[in-house]
Parts: structure tokens; sequence; C-alpha cells
């Protein structure tokens, strides 16, 4: 069997964060979390087992979701990259290359079986 996969969820509304977080972690992920892009570089530059972001695009701060995607990619081109929001649909030019979207409100199964997709070797 293979080792768990290691996701950092970025997500500004606590409520959705605790239950994808919830979800992940009951699928058998490792989970991490980010209430917004400046958290989520301080976890991810601490934690190189990470291996997927799973960002939401509107959040506070200094970046949004599409520029940490952007961000994750420059700086850690490994890390795969999920993009969702329940206010917009992205333009696909501003999604990283092989970095799928998903509208909220999305089923969290999907969402589990595409990290899977995505990081299986």
């Amino acid at each position: 069997m293979s080792d768990p996969v290691t996701v950092l969820v970025v997500e500004d509304e606590p409520l959705t964060r605790l239950s994808i977080v919830a979800g992940l972690e009951d699928e058998g992920f490792i989970v991490f979390e980010a209430a917004n892009a400046d958290d989520a570089i301080t976890v991810l530059e601490a934690n190189l087992e990470i291996q997927l972001v799973f960002t939401d695009v509107d959040m506070p701060g200094t970046m949004d979701g599409l520029r940490l995607a952007a961000f994750v990619r420059d700086r850690w081109p490994p890390i795969h990259i999920i993009v969702t929001s329940g206010h917009s649909s992205p333009d696909p030019a501003f999604l990283p290359v092989n970095a799928p979207f998903f509208s909220k409100p999305y089923r969290p199964e999907d969402i589990f079986s595409e990290i899977r997709r995505m990081t299986a070797n």
C-alpha cells in the first residue's frame, strides 16, 4: 500500500475548511490547513511533504487563491493544485497548467477522487 497523500487546504471560511479537512482525514489523507495565502506559504515552507494544495479563490490577504496557485506552481513545481470558488469561475487561462477547477458547492467525493487521480504514481 502506498503512503498517504499530504494535502494543504487553503480556505478562509472556517466551516467550509473544517468540513473538507474532516472529509479528507476520514479518507486517509494527511491534511494541513491555512486560512489565507500568507499562512499557506508558511505551512508549505515548513512541510516539504505536501503533495497537493486545494485552494479557494476568494480570500483576504496579500493574494487570492489564483495568485497563490501561480506562486506555488513557480516555487514548488511538483505540487499539484486544485482550485475552487463559490463566487466566480476563473478563466482557464488564469489557472496553472493541470490545475482543475471545482465550483462550490462541490461534492467532497469528487475532490477525493481527483486528488487520488492527480497523485497516483
